[in-house]
């Protein structure tokens, strides 16, 4: 499974996370992710929540206010990177007990680190929960010494 990126944006469009797992430039990225989250805002509820884009897949979930979005390989398997959005979503929800966009905005490091755990140059190498935030875990108990 190759992820490409993963975006977390609300419904205003607005991108409250970005991780990349293959380098893009600057300029194109900034088009792209605009492209991209445009076209996930403009479908409706009735729509499947993946589309293919240039290249790639892109596969989306709404949770409240915001959209999971990623970009992966177009021989990838929708169904199973929309249950890995969703395992995403429930480790967040664990961590921050109940998450919402401003848990993803004011701890953008511990969103990351997270990320960084299920995740490693753009291959899911962890879905277990908790042993994605037994690390978060130690480092909190170790910085609040």
């Amino acid at each position: 499974m190759t992820i490409k990126f993963l975006l977390l944006v609300n419904k205003q469009g607005q991108t409250r996370l970005a991780q990349y797992y293959e380098y893009v430039g600057l300029d194109e990225r900034v088009a792209t992710e605009a492209e991209i989250i445009r076209k996930c805002l403009a479908r409706n509820e009735s729509q499947c929540s993946y589309m293919e884009y240039r290249n790639m897949k892109v596969v989306y979930r709404k949770y409240a206010s915001l959209y999971f979005i990623l970009g992966v390989d177009s021989e990838e398997n929708e169904l199973a990177i929309l249950e890995f959005i969703h395992n995403v979503v429930e480790t967040f929800d664990q961590y921050f007990e109940n998450v919402c966009e401003l848990d993803i905005m004011f701890n953008i490091d511990r969103a990351h680190m997270i990320l960084d755990e299920m995740i490693a140059n753009g291959q899911i190498c962890e879905s277990n929960r908790t042993r994605v935030l037994a690390p978060i875990a130690i480092l909190e108990k170790a910085s609040s010494r």
